[in-house]
Order: C-alpha cells, then structure tokens, then sequence
C-alpha cells in the first residue's frame, strides 16, 4: 500500500496535481490554464465541495483530469483518529464524487495533510484507489507570492515530479499567478504533462 508519487511516464515528466477544490472562483480558472498550455491534472476533491459543484466535477473529467478522494472534512489529523472514522471519511468522500461525477473513475486518495495511516491506504487500495503524496510543496496554502511560488516549484522538482498545488481552500489568486507562469516553463524545458502511477 505505497504512496505514489512517481511519474505514469519515463523521462522528463510532471504531475501537477490540484487540492481542496472544486471552488467555483478558482477551479474554472485552473482548467482554463491546463486547456491553454495542453497540461492535465489530477484534482484532489473534497467530497462536500464536490457534491456542491457537480458541474465542475464533471467539467475536470470531461477536459481529460483525474479525480482524487480528499476526504470530507480535510481533517489533517486524521491518522490520530479512529480507523471507523478514517474509512468514513474517505468513503463518504468517495461516494459524494462519485455521485457528482456520474459514476467517473476517481483514480487516487489523498490524505488530508498526508495524514496516511496503514489501515487508510488500505482502505484506499480496497476500493480501487492508489495513494497520492507529492514531492513538490511550494506552501501555496500559505500565499507567499507567486514568485516565491514559482521559484519553490522549480528548486524542488529535482527531488520527484508530483507538484502539489490548491484550487479550494482559500483565496488561490497567487497559484493561478504561478500556474500561468510555470505551465509554459515546464513545456519550454520539455517536461510532458503526465499523471502520477495508477497500477
């Protein structure tokens, strides 16, 4: 029961991936710059923000991203919890997503915080999804600017291609600053736009 977060694709690749989402004031903006630079995404929902946003759930799916369970209540303490509670949390999730897709494949799980536990990403596993970590962190929840954004993502994806990223959550004026900044950079360093292992 691993965490991926290594590339689907052999070679210079990224897998950006987006959290906390669907926003209606950030999500749409999010697609519209992965459609221009011909990027693609996995986008990590809560399941409240996706039973109330099913047009955009739908929306991802429909412009070629992944789905990912981001639990209910993205409570990043959930490894001190109970496993009835852990399973709750992400198979609520699941089924709100579920539903708001229509039935849409939803390909990974996400702890909130990376709050995995071993009986979490067994959980996740049982019922068809991989774990998803990251290897990049700008701290874009923070807002530090785009620049330090932009920046970050560069000096840190030596260390692996997974790129986390926020949709939701908050003001995120700043990552689609740095997004459109960093998505024709990549491309111009010839990184292909992949998805994180899903086998």
């Amino acid at each position: 029961m691993a965490i991926v977060r290594e590339s689907e694709d052999d070679g210079k690749a990224v897998n950006l991936t987006l959290d906390d989402g669907p926003d209606p004031r950030w999500t749409p903006k999010a697609l519209e710059l992965l459609k221009r630079y011909k990027a693609k995404a996995v986008f990590c929902l809560t399941g409240p923000n996706a039973a109330a946003h099913p047009d955009l759930v739908r929306r991802i799916v429909a412009e070629g991203h992944r789905l990912c369970d981001h639990s209910v209540s993205h409570d990043v303490a959930m490894d001190k919890k109970p496993v009835s509670y852990q399973e709750k949390e992400i198979l609520d999730a699941k089924r709100m997503i579920d539903e708001a897709s229509g039935g849409e494949r939803i390909w990974y799980y996400r702890a909130p915080g990376g709050a995995f536990t071993a009986q979490s990403r067994q959980i996740a596993a049982a019922h068809g999804m991989r774990n998803l970590g990251w290897n990049v962190d700008p701290g874009d929840f923070r807002q530090p600017g785009a620049d330090t954004l932009v920046r970050a993502v560069k000096e840190q994806l030596s260390t692996g291609p997974t790129v986390l990223l926020h949709d939701g959550g908050g003001n995120r004026a700043q990552t689609m600053e740095a997004m459109e900044r960093l998505l024709p950079w990549f491309a111009e360093e010839g990184y292909t736009f992949s998805f994180p292992k899903a086998s």
